[in-house]
């Protein structure tokens, strides 16, 4: 299983990226089935692992900020026996009752200290940087690894890479394919014109999230967008993290076949989420519950599985039960995901109606996946000024650029009507009756833009946008947000 940090799909030659980022995936995706709707439930990368690994959605793990209390996973509560029950049904341990040795080589657990993540797992190798690590500093372990133990039966390999995650770090002597190559040309001169004035933290102005700063170690990591022109430096930067990466991929697959067991070695390359690069003028980060941050590849390459594409929607919470049918290990009846197993071994569409997607980490936002539609709820913006209600048209629109709510009323509300019958579900099923979105409002909001009002109002009024400065006073009052 290769989970890749940020990985946006459409950036990856096989979701139809016109660069030559991934040639390494690109192969395993013409041997596997590839799912082009698949979106993580909750975002960012704590709380997305956290819906992977437990099979339930944030809302009933707990587990859907990056500080305070919703940044631990529940306790199981009054009915915990010997051991966490939930724990005991999460990601490894379903290889684990297939009869598999499970390993793992990630930095995860002890960047967010999250080390639920670890259950279920024979070995870890922490590679100790807190996902500050490039591909070279974590290759050596899996490489030794699997040149000792790769020719064995039943093992099950994790492999967390992280060069595709801010800041971008490929390093200087990987060089830039990508010079001179087009990037993605939806930013206008007209839209980046927008985006210069956006106010909120990751903007064009404020890359790092609120100030212009940029770290000498990471070149390739812009603090600032101050002409359309330097929008190369981000994408290349971006493209050369995902290509370097790849490289990983490549060698591991080369160790597989150089040992005889590629063809009978299931595949599994997936992300925590996406990445906005423009989109609603935010740059580098996954801070929104939009397409961009909550859309990640699925490529699964199994055994006796034609290649094929599946267009249904899909949740990462799905993995699970699916991997239990697939391994014929009985599923856990409190998981949120439904198994798209037969999708892979007969073709049929097991996608869902629509999904609800989250992210409490950098704002407090819930929003609807239907059809080819996005409808954004905002309960926090975490000093952005987005519109209470977004719709867009993912179809026509994909970079969101044009809020159609108000111009079609009817769809936003049958998208709305959605996100309440889907929130009544889940809360019937919420054993503390708690929801964790109202735990971080409740708290002070978003953890990364709690205590930044008064400095980033100087920094606006510093920069030109003094209006905007009055409107995050007025949205956001100071004594409410240390």
């Amino acid at each position: 299983m290769l989970d890749l940090d940020t990985l946006r799909p459409d950036h990856l030659g096989c979701y139809g990226y016109p660069r030559n980022t991934s040639p390494g995936i690109d192969a395993v995706a013409r041997e596997g089935a590839r799912f082009n709707h698949y979106h993580c439930s909750d975002a960012p990368c704590l709380p997305s692992r956290a819906a992977l690994v437990t099979g339930m959605l944030g809302i009933r793990n707990g587990a859907v900020g990056h500080g305070g209390t919703a940044a631990d996973l529940r306790r199981f509560g009054r009915e915990r026996g010997f051991r966490d029950e939930t724990l005991e049904h999460s990601l490894f341990h379903v290889f684990r009752r297939a009869g598999y040795h499970t390993v793992s080589v990630s930095p995860f657990a002890e960047r967010h200290s999250s080390y639920w993540f670890l259950s279920g797992l024979n070995e870890m190798y922490n590679t100790g940087k807190g996902g500050m690590e490039s591909a070279e500093e974590v290759m050596p372990t899996v490489e030794d690894w699997l040149c000792r133990n790769g020719a064995e039966d039943n093992w099950m390999l994790h492999v967390n890479l992280w060069d595709a995650h801010t800041p971008y770090r490929a390093p200087a002597g990987f060089g830039n394919p990508f010079a001179g190559e087009p990037y993605p040309g939806w930013i206008t001169e007209a839209e980046f014109k927008k985006h210069l004035a956006h106010v909120g933290p990751h903007s064009a102005r404020e890359i790092g999230m609120y100030d212009d700063r940029e770290d000498p170690n990471y070149p390739r990591h812009p603090g600032a967008l101050r002409r359309r022109e330097d929008l190369r430096r981000l994408f290349d930067g971006y493209d050369c993290g995902i290509a370097y990466l790849d490289q990983a991929v490549s060698r591991i697959t080369s160790i597989l076949k150089e040992k005889g067991v590629y063809d009978d070695t299931a595949v599994i390359i997936t992300s925590d989420h996406g990445e906005d690069m423009g989109e609603l003028g935010l740059y580098a980060e996954h801070a929104l519950a939009d397409e961009c941050t909550t859309r990640i590849p699925m490529i699964i390459k199994w055994p006796g599985v034609a290649p094929r594409v599946d267009d249904g929607l899909h949740y990462n919470v799905d993995l699970l039960p699916t991997l239990c049918d697939l391994l014929n290990v009985k599923a856990y009846e409190r998981w949120d995901g439904t198994s798209y197993a037969r999708s892979l071994t007969a073709g049929e569409d097991c996608g869902r109606e629509y999904l609800v997607l989250s992210q409490c980490a950098h704002v407090c936002q819930r929003s609807v996946r239907w059809r080819n539609w996005l409808y954004m709820a905002t309960y926090h913006g975490g000093l952005h000024l987005f519109d209470e209600e977004m719709l867009f048209d993912l179809a026509a629109d994909p970079h969101e650029t044009i809020n159609l709510a108000g111009e079609l009323p009817d769809i936003a509300g049958h998208c709305a009507r959605l996100l309440r019958r889907w929130h009544a579900q889940m809360m019937a099923r919420n054993e503390t009756g708690v929801d964790p979105m109202e735990t971080v409002l409740r708290e002070g909001g978003p953890y990364h833009s709690k205590g930044q009002v008064e400095g980033y109002v100087r920094r606006l009024r510093e920069t030109g946008r003094a209006a905007g400065a009055e409107e995050i006073l007025r949205r956001y009052p100071v004594e409410k947000n240390r």
